[in-house]
């Protein structure tokens, strides 16, 4: 009887999840076996678990309008303008230097997190009234939008960072409870609001039909538009929230942070099987992409490779992945 349900059981998972969840072992069994007196180190999982969290956020920020057959390519520049908005605040609430901002309370603090958390509002419902409204293509909308973002920030900063946050916007990026980061708890409450939303929840199902076939999505009678404008602003929140926690973790915030990052979201996203022409994808894919990358980084930068040769990596496993979702979907 266990051998009959067993086989039932695998049918019904994705195979984007045992792909990624299969290439997750093995890089984690390669970088163990090619340096396992740096790798195994409980430093180097500890590490990851204040880093990772951002660029998850990020990547299901990506992964929310990939779902409707766009894409977000503004969401680092929200991530940034947040950060700097909230840092300009507690400057001009506490002073740009001593007690009075260190030892901010916490109401003024919430009140930043609020700023933050709206600025990554406004900018995604520009990005879902340029898409939803105006029509205009996600990857030229976004592309736009993004700039403007990143132009706010260089007018408000002038160019350098904004340095000096509140201790306990720094314990949002490096705090921990009972021993686990706070980063950490932060991307895992998020992940499973999302998972929950898109599988249990008419609006997440919505997205995923839009993404199927949006002609399909329009004779249902679904409000395709108002859907795909909520898209986007759920990108943006998520973007604007991971935001504060890279400025928590740097204790700073500056316009051209975490560039790199657009690149290792889109990677994360389309890995964890996110479909770019839409339809399809999950947020537990997004994790064990996440971390699969996160594994891989962490042990090619212990063995001391060059970073042009880790850009190539990511775009060769990108183009890989691509290719492995335009096969699986002419299978289909």
């Amino acid at each position: 009887m266990s051998g009959t349900r067993t086989p039932g059981l695998l049918r019904r998972i994705d195979p984007a999840l045992l792909q990624m969840a299969a290439l997750t072992v093995l890089i984690f069994a390669a970088m163990s076996i090619l340096d396992p007196a740096k790798f195994l180190r409980p430093y180097v999982f500890e590490s990851i678990t204040y880093v990772a969290p951002e660029l998850g956020l990020l990547s299901i920020a990506m992964m929310l309008s990939m779902l409707t057959g766009g894409i977000d390519l503004s969401v680092i520049g929200i991530a940034n303008l947040a950060g700097i908005l909230a840092g300009l605040y507690f400057h001009a609430h506490g002073g740009a230097r001593g007690p009075g901002l260190m030892h901010m309370a916490a109401g003024p603090v919430a009140f930043g997190v609020l700023i933050a958390i709206a600025t990554g509002m406004v900018g995604g419902a520009i990005n879902g009234l340029l898409v939803a409204r105006a029509r205009i293509t996600p990857i030229l909308a976004t592309i736009g939008s993004g700039q403007i973002f990143t132009g706010i920030a260089l007018v408000l900063t002038g160019g350098p960072a904004v340095v000096g946050f509140p201790t306990l916007w720094g314990a949002i990026g490096n705090g921990s409870l009972h021993g686990v980061a706070i980063p950490l708890l932060v991307f895992l409450g998020l992940a499973i609001l999302v998972a929950l939303m898109l599988t249990r929840t008419s609006f997440g199902i919505s997205l995923k039909l839009i993404g199927t076939s949006l002609r399909a999505a329009t004779f249902a009678g679904l409000h395709t538009g108002r859907t795909i404008f909520f898209s986007y602003v759920l990108s943006g929140t998520l973007a604007s929230i991971a935001g504060i926690i890279l400025s928590g973790r740097t204790n700073a915030a500056k316009s051209d942070y975490g560039v790199s990052y657009l690149l290792e979201a889109v990677l994360i996203a389309v890995l964890g099987g996110t479909n770019p022409a839409g339809g399809r994808g999950s947020v537990a894919g997004i994790a064990l992409a996440l971390v699969a990358l996160m594994l891989l980084s962490s042990g090619l930068q212990l063995m001391r490779f060059s970073n042009f040769l880790v850009d190539f990596i990511w775009g060769a496993f990108l183009l890989l992945s691509i290719a492995l979702n335009a096969l699986r979907t002419r299978k289909r």
